[in-house]
């Protein structure tokens, strides 16, 4: 069956939709705290860093299932690939206008451009099965040993240079950089590789979950879910938009 019409599972598309919600939410708090009409602290606070945390971390696992799927349904290189360019052109607009409204911290490495390299590891790694398992694992405590290593070695030290733009990509780093946004490859590959060992567990069985009928309610989560590139690039300057206007009338 070709991946270009094979159907969609809608319990997927939700899972994702959620996750658009909770990040809008969340990016408009942020917008209101920048304009002055909230105090918090988003780089800090917990209550601000676990949101962040577990927003992105869902967004990462819905995509390794969606791998798992779209490997499960035979998706061809070049149907991956014309997805992928999609990924990286939005990642490279980020940048750009997170430089425009952020020129001392715009985001050069940030959710898409850490999910465009995660998804060709994904597919080059998805025969490994249940292997990505422990290696989902190992991925996500990589970064606490390397910062255990940088504490040991102290400043001067080799493990150091991770900490330029060149490398901190990989997120071997001995301190976040100063950016808006930064999703490196570890630990979060784990979290893509997780998702894509189960999103094979369940397709392997009779994938009850993945075809189950959703209540008629989480229609908007579904059509969401499905078009979150899209309301990605555009939620942020329309709320900012918005405010701005507010702002102006007042």
């Amino acid at each position: 069956m070709r991946a270009d019409t094979s159907p969609r599972f809608d319990a997927i598309d939700a899972l994702r939709g959620a996750a658009v919600v909770w990040m809008t939410a969340f990016h408009f708090c942020f917008d209101l705290n920048h304009f002055g009409w909230l105090q918090a602290d988003f780089y800090r606070d917990p209550f601000w860093t676990t949101q962040r945390t577990a927003i992105v971390s869902l967004f990462l696992f819905t995509a390794g299932l969606s791998q798992a799927v779209a490997l499960h349904q035979a998706q061809p290189w070049p149907r991956f690939w014309r997805r992928w360019a999609q990924v990286a052109g939005c990642a490279l607009l980020v940048s750009a206008g997170s430089y425009l409204m952020f020129p001392r911290s715009f985001i050069w490495f940030g959710v898409l451009h850490g999910l465009a390299v995660m998804l060709i590891v994904a597919r080059l790694s998805a025969p490994l099965g249940r292997w990505l398992w422990p290696l989902g694992a190992l991925a996500i405590a990589i970064p606490s040993v390397a910062s255990h290593v940088h504490s040991a070695l102290g400043y001067g030290g080799f493990p150091w240079v991770f900490d330029e733009k060149a490398l901190a990509w990989l997120g071997w780093v001995s301190r976040k950089p100063i950016t808006e946004d930064y999703v490196p490859v570890f630990p979060w590959l784990g979290v893509v590789w997780w998702g894509l060992a189960a999103g094979q567990g369940l397709l392997a069985g009779d994938a009850r979950w993945l075809r189950a009928n959703l209540p008629r309610a989480t229609r908007p989560l579904v059509l969401l879910g499905r078009w979150s590139l899209s309301w990605y690039m555009l939620h942020q300057p329309v709320l900012i938009g918005a405010l701005m206007a507010w702002q102006a009338l007042r």
